[in-house]
């Protein structure tokens, strides 16, 4: 006999009978290849039927813009900033600045209604680098998300404010070179 099991909706809220504080994670390396951590910590969160959003804001290329996201199962969505390049340079035209403002007040819209209890902030270090996103907004953004949100900031050369208000930072070195 098999028994279905029962699966939350999407507009479910978790309760439970004590309060879960969220934490914000830092993953920064000189190197840049390690998203594939990142990612698999998202997939194992998102399967076990936590809601999760990762926001790439320098990839572009495919059309996936926060009007377009992948959905990975029910319980992770992927959005990226709806570009036809990679933004390597903090030159950018007027509507490819744009895009990137509507994606980063989209992510702060939508973290404030609740639904998400991981965010991914993937490369969000460059874009303050670049000035694209303004380091004072994103302390803010910190300091007034929602208390269960658990958040994972990655990137190089990571702000020493952004640091300094990390619950847990993981600095991945190479341990050999080949």
């Amino acid at each position: 006999m098999v028994v279905p099991l029962e699966t939350p909706s999407l507009n479910s809220t978790l309760s439970l009978p004590y309060s879960v504080q969220g934490l914000v994670q830092v993953f920064t390396t000189s190197e840049r290849s390690f998203f594939t951590n990142v990612m698999a910590q998202a997939l194992r969160i998102a399967g076990q039927g936590t809601s999760v959003l990762i926001v790439q804001f320098l990839k572009g290329g495919i059309r996936q813009g926060y009007e377009r996201p992948i959905q990975m199962g029910q319980n992770l969505d992927w959005i990226r900033c709806d570009l036809p390049r990679y933004i390597d340079t903090p030159d950018l035209d007027e509507s490819e600045n744009q895009a990137l403002q509507q994606l980063w007040q989209h992510t702060q819209k939508v973290v404030n209604e609740g639904k998400y209890f991981l965010l991914v902030l993937d490369e969000l270090s460059l874009a303050i680098n670049f000035g694209l996103i303004p380091e004072i907004e994103v302390l803010d953004f910190l300091s007034k998300r929602p208390s269960h949100l658990d958040i994972i900031l990655t990137g190089s050369h990571m702000p020493q404010s952004i640091l300094d208000v990390a619950d847990q930072i993981t600095e991945i070195r190479r341990s050999h070179q080949p």
